[in-house]
């Protein structure tokens, strides 16, 4: 099963979606999707689930420094 991204994010799309977009990290959260729904088990998608984790903290990390300066 393949779990397609939408073309574009609009007014009426999910808010979270939106916000993944933001920060760069909604490509890893559809390969989270997708591993799951291939897998049907999370704890199988260990790699996808971490790379999503390590982008969201590098995002938060670039918010962090971009209020500091």
């Amino acid at each position: 099963m393949t779990i397609k991204p939408r073309e574009q994010i609009g007014s009426d799309d999910d808010p979270v979606e939106g916000m993944l977009k933001k920060t760069g990290c909604l490509e890893l959260h559809y390969k989270v999707q997708e591993c799951i729904a291939e897998t049907k088990d999370w704890r199988k998608c260990q790699t996808a689930v971490n790379n999503f984790r390590d982008c969201i903290n590098k995002h938060k990390q670039e918010e962090i420094n971009k209020n500091k300066h």
